[in-house]
């Protein structure tokens, strides 16, 4: 019988072995796996960040030699890179990349019996040459795509318009712009000397019958010493820029045709007396990029002054060049340009960063180059017919660490600032993806949710775990915890549309409330004393929040009550109108006090029962030694419970923290969602997770905007892990300080 039993109990101790065992394993696993799966999401979103980051590369295509080319003034080429044409003194040339052979042209290839002198840079493929006999030849290259037996095949073209005259007295024109303004084409040049010449077509549509074309001729002295060396219009025929011999840049102001005025002259600086070799303007005719005979870039904006007039200011100077600067290509797609010298060396630049991604080497003698269409090729012709060709691989230009953090000179901006916008109306908008006003939204509104939570949470934790009837704990601490299963889209939701406009109406009361509230709860406590005691020992001890609900609703209605008094006599009875007068601040009705109420209520549950599960959790022979040495229940409550419990305390605020840090869908709803950098509450944010949510799904897979994304959450990943990790530093460290108690 006592063998039978022995067996027995050996038999259910190795199978709890086993159990226990078996359980180990499992949990072990399990434990292992939620961290091989934290880390997987790091490394997936690290490695959707990593690609912004990678350093640009050119590989060359391939080089061709154009037999008996003359030294070209301009060039261009297809958007598939397989058609390129070189304006040359005898007129337009195409050849074919795959061979370099000549190809025919559909359309008009004469130049009127002439030869050029110079040409303005290629714009939209469109350009203006200079003749010596005093005329100007608009020229407008196409390309027709076709597809027979399903080969692609491209077809140039070329139009050849009628000549203008600019010298009556047939002096050759030595530099040339060209642009389409508001009013019509329009021509500037200098024909001899330091005459300006500007010629504007009007051109005009008429119902029935022929179009009818009036030029418009103009001339103005060039207030310079030196001679001009350069000319540059930009796209809206607003503004004309030259560039001269002793270093200057000259603004002639065109937004009155019939009157332009020279506004303003500025030295580039670049070196003393270096001569302007060449002037033109990026994607969208706001950054105007300089470069001189010493071999200095810089770019250039308009920045305009109080008083609504314009100023030319220097906003970035680039890497410089050995050599004189020849020649200058911008890119078709974003701010990139490409700047060449004498000697053959191509620099690949970005406008908004000033920085110079890639550095080239080309046949001597350059000339001209020019950037693809698509952004994704290069390619130089110099002056004895060697044409090269790159394939270039630039996809993140605009990513930088100082363009990603730091403050950055956007165009139209007084000054550099923090800007984040990833969108625009037109193709020529600069992007501005900084990130600093998604963690500032992020912050601020983390800050103001905690700012309302924790004092709440906390205090009600310690009343309910040390003061709190049972009975009534047992109907509170439930309520509370089922707070937590709102979902946030409906928080959000109420917040957005029913708190923010009853919010509004009200605000100067809800200031008031921190005083109204506490002030009738001490009056009613010091009222409470000369209640009689046969009345007072019928509230059970613990029981008072049934009678302390009345008197916060009283004391809302008066907050309410006196700040609409406060309103009409001290606030000029529109407190909105008193804000932007007196402080200079906007009442926004998403703003951070509506987020702050909404992400408050949401992360309350969180820290509420945790705190509350840690202050009731300290061991009961402590508080019944301090109770049995005459210690009241409040000071045991403050000087021995508190400071046990603060591991527990603390590691419910890290995690509201890191609640209110993730939190999507409120800040999303409740706030306008504006990416400013202002501390007041009556102002929205932008915080990163909502910044996600709303732009993850319009961004293109792997473009700069998508991985700037990425980027964020990378960043909010980290923030989490780092605030995770010091709470549990701070935790242990608090627990080892008290558990000798």
């Amino acid at each position: 019988m006592t063998a039978r039993l022995l067996d027995a109990a050996r038999s259910r101790h190795s199978r709890r072995m086993l159990v226990d065992r078996l359980g180990r394993h499992l949990i072990t696993l399990g434990g292992m796996a939620i961290i091989a799966s934290i880390l997987a999401i790091f490394f997936v979103i690290a490695a959707e960040v990593y690609p912004m980051f990678q350093k640009p590369t050119a590989q060359v295509v391939g080089t061709l030699y154009v037999q008996g080319m003359p030294a070209p003034l301009a060039m261009g080429v297809d958007e598939y890179r397989e058609v390129a044409y070189l304006v040359t003194p005898r007129g337009v040339e195409f050849i074919s990349l795959d061979d370099g052979k000549p190809l025919p042209v559909t359309g008009s290839a004469e130049l009127h019996g002439t030869r050029a002198v110079t040409s303005s840079r290629p714009k939209s493929n469109a350009f203006a040459l200079g003749l010596p006999d005093g005329r100007i030849v608009p020229v407008t290259v196409k390309f027709e795509i076709s597809y027979p037996q399903g080969k692609r095949l491209v077809t140039p073209q070329l139009t050849v318009e009628e000549p203008i005259t600019i010298s009556g007295e047939g002096r050759a024109v030595t530099r040339v712009a060209y642009a389409r303004g508001e009013h019509g084409p329009l021509f500037a040049a200098i024909a001899g000397g330091k005459q300006l010449v500007l010629v504007t077509v009007k051109e005009t549509q008429s119902l029935i019958g022929p179009s009818t074309r009036e030029q418009v001729r103009q001339e103005l002295s060039v207030p310079t010493r030196g001679e001009v060396t350069a000319l540059a219009i930009d796209g809206r025929g607003d503004d004309l820029f030259l560039g001269t011999s002793d270093g200057e840049i000259i603004r002639v102001d065109l937004r009155e045709p019939e009157q332009p005025t020279v506004r303003d002259t500025v030295r580039t600086a670049g070196h003393p007396n270096a001569s302007v070799t060449l002037i033109g303007f990026l994607l969208g005719d706001r950054t105007l990029v300089v470069g001189d005979a010493a071999g200095n870039v810089s770019s250039w904006q308009l920045i305009r002054r109080e008083a609504g007039s314009f100023q030319l200011a220097k906003i970035h100077d680039f890497e410089p060049h050995q050599q004189p600067i020849v020649s200058f290509s911008p890119s078709q797609r974003d701010k990139g340009f490409i700047t060449a010298d004498s000697s053959g060396t191509i620099k690949v630049r970005y406008g908004t960063t000033g920085k110079t991604l890639l550095t080239n080497r080309s046949a001597p003698d350059l000339k001209a180059v020019t950037y693809a269409p698509k952004g994704d090729g290069l390619l130089s012709a110099n002056a004895s017919g060697t044409v090269s060709h790159w394939t270039l691989k630039n996809p993140h230009p605009e990513t930088t660490w100082q363009t990603l953090f730091g403050k950055v000179w956007y165009e139209g901006y007084k000054e550099p600032a923090y800007v984040w916008q990833s969108h625009g109306g037109t193709d020529d908008f600069e992007s501005k993806f900084s990130l600093t006003p998604l963690i500032f939204g992020t912050l601020k509104g983390t800050l103001y949710a905690l700012l309302f939570a924790v004092p709440l949470a906390l205090l009600g934790a310690l009343y309910t775990s040390q003061f709190m009837h049972p009975s009534v704990k047992n109907i509170v601490k439930p309520t509370v915890e089922i707070m937590a299963a709102l979902p946030s889209v409906v928080l959000g939701f109420l917040a957005g549309l029913w708190l923010a406009p009853r919010l509004e109406a009200v605000v100067p009361g809800v200031f008031l409330l921190p005083v109204t509230i506490p002030l009738l709860i001490l009056l009613a406590i010091a009222a409470w004393r000369f209640v009689p005691a046969t009345l007072r020992n019928r509230v059970r001890a613990g029981t008072e929040l049934i009678l302390l609900i009345p008197l916060v609703l009283a004391g809302v209605w008066l907050a309410f009550y006196l700040g609409g008094v406060v309103e009409e006599s001290l606030l000029s009875g529109d407190y909105r109108t008193w804000l932007r007068q007196t402080l200079g601040l906007t009442y926004d009705q998403r703003n951070s006090l509506v987020v702050g109420f909404a992400m408050g209520f949401a992360i309350i549950p969180i820290i509420f029962t945790i705190a509350d599960d840690s202050l009731s959790n300290v061991p009961q022979h402590l508080v019944s030694g301090s109770l049995a040495l005459g210690v009241t229940r409040w000071q045991t409550a403050l000087r021995l419970v508190l400071p046990t419990a603060s591991p527990g305390i603390f590691s419910a605020i890290m995690i509201g923290f890191g609640r209110a840090v993730g939190e999507t869908m409120i800040v999303l709803m409740a706030t306008g969602n504006t990416p400013v950098m202002e501390w007041s509450i009556f102002n929205g944010f932008r915080a990163m997770s909502a910044n996600i949510a709303v732009e993850l799904p319009e961004a293109p897979v792997g473009g700069s905007h998508y991985r700037v994304l990425f980027l964020a959450a990378l960043l909010l990943f980290v923030m989490t892990f780092i605030v995770n990790t010091a709470a549990e530093i701070v935790r242990l460290r608090l627990r080892k300080r008290y558990q000798t108690l």
